[in-house]
């Protein structure tokens, strides 16, 4: 009785939203890399295909889950959290020069990309209890190390993205967790004390993305290319794009990584302004639906989770689309619920599950 009246109340616009985006995905992915030495190549939308299909049947049996009982194994899941994250330093492939992937039979899994969710929920069940009660240093200590030893495993690997987006979703769930601004104003204030310090500690191709950032003009055949392309592929694209299969950047390989890291590219140039209007519009509907669950949410732990979760989703739309657009320096954070991934899709959906979860119980008990 308890499961049927929990279905009547799931968000059906936030699932149509997130599965309306990944159709678009499939159909870009399939489009950007069909294309392998002459010959039809449907591999990346075969896998991508079939992570989405076994996600979202996870999607619809984990967002009947009581998502509270995260909260009871938070510490083993940091642990867990913690261990891959080392296993990677270990046991983990390098590729494009960073060690960031293991390699499980047929599968390669990124962990830091699981780390998000993971992270949300400690964060989330370290916070709940301690709402209005963030006035010094001394409280706050315990979040900054929860926060601190991840962060510094992936900055390792090296992942400067994903990092960036460890501090992003912490920063917001301090602020819902009305921390004294005060003593935010001072984390921030130390933090930009420290940035130059972190220039000495930053990869040299981590250097130069920020001064192509500046200038992509300076090194236009080096790290300020993908900027360039970029820029090219969705100018390109006018207000109706080319059609699927008909952009010259990306179907030539002159657009690097664009089933990945650049396929808002890829849309911009074959789908044009109208085509990354409509995609923006459903983050939009994305957004606001779990910004209103998490509104209506009057259990802290849930609250704090689906905060978590929506500045993890806005944070990489906004450097993704800003680094296409080259507003932004490239940092390989993926488009959520678009860039090719198996481990980024699989954290984005259950994301999506446990945002519904709170939704559906929240909805429920205001009905009984």
């Amino acid at each position: 009785m308890l499961f049927k009246r929990q279905w009547k109340h799931i968000d059906k616009v936030l699932v149509a939203a997130a599965v309306l985006i990944v159709a678009i995905s499939i159909c870009i992915i399939g489009s950007a890399t069909h294309i392998n030495k002459g010959a039809i190549n449907y591999d990346f939308v075969a896998k991508q295909g079939g992570a989405f299909i076994v996600n979202l049947l996870l999607v619809l049996f984990v967002c009947n889950y009581d998502y509270t009982k995260l909260r009871r194994i938070a510490k083993p899941l940091y642990v867990i959290n913690l261990l891959m994250l080392v296993a990677v330093m270990f046991l983990g492939r390098s590729a494009l020069g960073a060690q960031r992937w293991i390699q499980i039979g047929p599968l390669t899994l990124q962990p830091s990309e699981f780390s998000k969710l993971i992270m949300i929920v400690c964060m989330a069940a370290l916070l709940a209890d301690r709402i209005g009660k963030l006035n010094t240093w001394r409280e706050i200590i315990p979040f900054g190390l929860c926060v601190g030893i991840p962060f510094l495993l992936v900055l390792k690997q090296p992942d400067l993205g994903t990092s960036l987006v460890f501090l992003a979703i912490a920063v917001a769930m301090l602020f819902v967790s009305r921390i004294r601004l005060k003593l935010l104003r001072n984390i921030f204030i130390a933090a930009l004390c420290l940035a130059p310090f972190g220039w000495y500690f930053m990869k040299d191709y981590q250097k130069s993305r920020i001064m192509v950032f500046l200038d992509p003009n300076a090194d236009p055949f080096g790290a300020g290319y993908h900027i360039i392309q970029s820029k090219i592929a969705i100018g390109s694209g006018m207000l109706f794009g080319k059609g699927l299969f008909k952009g010259t950047q990306s179907q030539l390989n002159f657009l690097p990584e664009n089933h990945t890291d650049f396929i808002f590219s890829v849309i911009g140039e074959e789908l044009g302004f109208l085509g990354c209007l409509f995609l923006l519009f459903l983050y939009f509907v994305l957004i606001y639906r779990a910004l209103l669950t998490a509104k209506e949410c009057k259990e802290p732990f849930g609250m704090l989770l689906v905060t978590g979760i929506v500045a993890m989703w806005t944070f990489e739309i906004l450097v993704n689309v800003g680094m296409t657009c080259g507003i932004m320096p490239v940092t390989g954070i993926p488009l959520p619920f678009m860039s090719y991934g198996v481990s980024a899709l699989t954290t984005n959906m259950m994301a999506l599950a446990v945002v519904l979860s709170v939704h559906m119980r929240q909805q429920s008990a205001i009905f009984l």
